[in-house]
């Protein structure tokens, strides 16, 4: 009897669905698989549109990563009708990026890691939540929820709401911070760092205690996509960057994505997977996010996370494929944000009016704009005419990079489960709380 194991759902971030596992009479894997309902027809919604509306709509699609959904697209206006921004603006669209960066790394990390770790994953299901976490670590608990309130402030200070932010216009941004608002969220910072530094050392023994499993436990050569600039880390701004399984860098200019990542729909599943053109499908397979982005960077951008990206390459390689690794890049790219936050908090043009540029005029053109979200590369190509509307828009998100990827490493743990038993052998540490 053909056995399926199903998991749905596992969030609707972006269109997630649920897994699906079926496993023949022989115990042996037939097919893993990652259903999502696709957002793609967020596409048709912005047809007929004038183009400067399609930031305002596009963050609808996500509401853990609205920020990025609300920059990509005016980027691409920008592009397409050649449209400089002034620095100011430049510098409040990367510290509401790092802001969201920084909010959601730490959700993603206490709210939806951290109780799988601390009680072990074979604790019972009912007890394994943020919730029974923050009951019997009130300290930690309260300290992330700092963390995330203060990113998700800091949001709507700059983005108008923290959710679906209305400031970036085509051209800059609407308004400048707020003199008062910049102090107080200054004030906040040094806590913040302290935080952050304590959240270091949690990860880190998290690492270290499940290093067993991080070793063995889903390590899956794939390709990977990220955004770098000049070899950069950067969530904001760059060219795209693809890692070979085996650590080669191509840098590709973000116009050139027809060329670099191509698109097919397997029999099992409506689903687009996404491939590396270059090597074909299936052999072209990549993974976006976090892992992704610190296998593409060279080093940081700030000195903290640099050194916190030397010491987990020294551990893991320049090129980690140890998909329990995510959690260390993931911590690793909060600390830049945090850095980053301070950084440009302290620079006089985040207060600075001249935020925005009245050299703006439609015209007919084709525009691309990249950043990168918490899960992954977004990157929007408008089509506009000369009367600035929307004619046509190509919309790769977060799910169409990752979902091949993420059906490989399901297919290849399945397998180490169901078949190999590879994991009744694992040391796992005691449970840090019961």
């Amino acid at each position: 009897m053909v056995k399926e194991i199903v998991v749905e759902p596992v969030t609707r971030l972006e269109g997630h669905g649920g897994l699906r596992i079926v496993i023949g009479d022989d115990g042996k894997v037939k097919d893993a698989q990652f259903n999502i309902t696709s957002t793609r027809f967020f596409e048709k919604f912005c047809e007929g549109r004038y183009c400067e509306h399609v930031p305002r709509i596009t963050p609808r699609i996500c509401g853990i990563c609205p920020i990025p959904h609300h920059l990509a697209p005016t980027k691409a206006v920008e592009d397409a009708w050649g449209v400089e921004i002034p620095p100011a603006a430049y510098k409040l669209r990367q510290l509401l990026m790092n802001a969201k960066q920084y909010s959601s790394h730490m959700l993603h990390f206490y709210a939806l890691a951290a109780p799988d770790f601390l009680l072990g994953p074979f604790a019972d299901p009912a007890l394994r939540n943020v919730v029974h976490v923050i009951n019997k670590m009130p300290d930690v608990g309260a300290m992330a929820l700092k963390m995330m309130d203060f990113g998700q402030k800091l949001c709507a200070e700059i983005g108008g709401k923290s959710v679906h932010p209305v400031s970036a216009i085509v051209g800059g941004m609407k308004k400048p911070m707020d003199e008062a608002a910049r102090d107080k969220f200054l004030k906040m910072v040094p806590e913040q760092v302290d935080f952050m530094l304590k959240t270091v050392d949690i990860a880190l023994k998290v690492v270290t205690d499940y290093w067993d499993v991080v070793a063995n436990v889903g390590v899956v050569p794939t390709y990977y996509l990220g955004m770098t600039k000049n070899g950069v880390h950067d969530i904001y701004d760059g060219d795209l960057r693809i890692v070979t399984p085996d650590g080669k860098k191509i840098d590709y200019d973000v116009h050139d994505y027809l060329n670099v990542l191509g698109e097919h729909v397997p029999d099992h599943s409506y689903a687009t997977h996404m491939y590396y053109k270059p090597a074909g499908y299936p052999d072209g397979i990549y993974r976006a996010n976090t892992l992704a982005m610190t296998n593409c960077a060279d080093r940081m951008a700030t000195p903290l996370a640099d050194g916190a990206l030397k010491e987990m390459k020294a551990k893991i390689g320049d090129v980690s494929h140890h998909t329990f690794a995510y959690h260390w890049a993931r911590i690793i790219e909060a600390v830049e944000s945090i850095e980053l936050i301070a950084q440009y908090l302290e620079d006089p043009d985040i207060v600075n009016p001249d935020c925005k540029t009245l050299d703006v005029e439609p015209r007919e053109g084709n525009g691309v704009g990249v950043v990168e979200a918490p899960r992954g590369i977004l990157l929007y190509n408008i089509w506009s005419n000369d009367q600035g509307i929307c004619n046509k828009l190509n919309l790769l998100v977060a799910t169409n990079h990752n979902i091949a990827g993420i059906e490989k490493s399901l297919m290849h743990v399945a397998k180490q489960v169901f078949e190999d038993k590879a994991l009744e052998g694992l040391k796992l540490p005691d449970p840090w709380i019961k």
